[in-house]
């Protein structure tokens, strides 16, 4: 996509929506004998969604297929209201948070870097995904960023929002 066309998918946007793991995550996670206990979330991701939210007024939600007390943590600590957890059909949410928010399609952005993301990244105004993402996403999406997921992908978005909404 040129950056004209970027700029102008960019400019509606009024809510990001991310995936968790392998966006925000580095799809790495550590299991104890008690189950899931730790996953590595970026700090400069985090600054991402303060700053979206601060600079260009642009809240963020995360839709997930998992169901973990991590990503609850994580969104309490950003103060991330949009969260959906145990998710398995993200497209069908789509529509739910259309209404809630009273937004169209071309004003949210969703980044996602798997295969339980591609519906959802065809109905969305401005799709992006982390550089590790698989193929089949990295093919079909708006943006790819530079970044790895975990490691700053969701913060590049970000800034290119901030870039084009302030």
């Amino acid at each position: 996509m040129n950056k004209s066309d970027l700029a102008k998918k960019a400019s509606k946007i009024k809510l990001l929506l991310t995936d968790n793991d392998g966006v925000l995550t580095d799809t790495g996670v550590y299991y104890s004998i008690r189950g899931e206990e730790l996953k590595r979330y970026s700090i400069r991701d985090g600054m991402g969604v303060e700053r979206l939210r601060d600079l260009a007024k642009i809240p963020t939600g995360i839709v997930t297929g998992e169901v973990s007390g991590t990503v609850k943590k994580r969104a309490e600590k950003l103060q991330i209201t949009e969260l959906y957890v145990g998710v398995k059909e993200k497209h069908v949410l789509f529509n739910k948070i259309l209404k809630k928010n009273k937004l169209k399609p071309e004003n949210v952005a969703f980044i996602g870097d798997d295969m339980n993301d591609y519906e959802l990244i065809k109905l969305v105004g401005l799709s992006a995904s982390p550089s590790d993402a698989l193929e089949d996403i990295r093919n079909i999406v708006d943006y790819v960023c530079k970044n790895k997921g975990g490691n700053g992908a969701f913060r590049e978005v970000a800034e290119l929002l901030i870039k084009y909404n302030t």
